[in-house]
């Protein structure tokens, strides 16, 4: 996937200065971006250790790299942290793509 958020600098600040919405099967947290970046959204998948072995934590970010697929992503002029809860492993497709709808919209992302 194209637009993947790798510096350090502007992972930190997304953590630090980004709106986060919550649902049950994952958290999104969003920041404006300007500059060179704004045309491009940047975009990272985190699954981290709650969600259980490597082979869950894998699994859980490719089902949620489909979402976002699935909903546009990723969205110009935002970076966008997706992170996944333990439930959306048993989360039908259509449950994702709700819940990742209504994060976006009650983060602020303009599609």
């Amino acid at each position: 996937m194209r637009g993947t958020l790798t510096k350090k600098a502007d992972i930190e600040r997304l953590f630090d200065e980004g709106r986060a919405a919550r649902t049950h099967f994952l958290t999104v947290i969003v920041r404006e971006c300007g500059g060179e970046s704004a045309r491009d959204g940047r975009l990272m998948i985190v699954a981290g250790r709650s969600i259980g072995n490597a082979v869950r934590r894998n699994r859980a970010k490719r089902v949620l790299r489909e979402a976002v697929r699935r909903a546009g992503g990723p969205w110009p002029g935002h970076h966008v942290a997706v992170i996944a809860r333990p439930s959306a492993l048993s989360a039908s497709p259509a449950d994702l793509d709700e819940a990742l709808s209504s994060a976006l919209d009650r983060a602020g992302v303009k599609r």
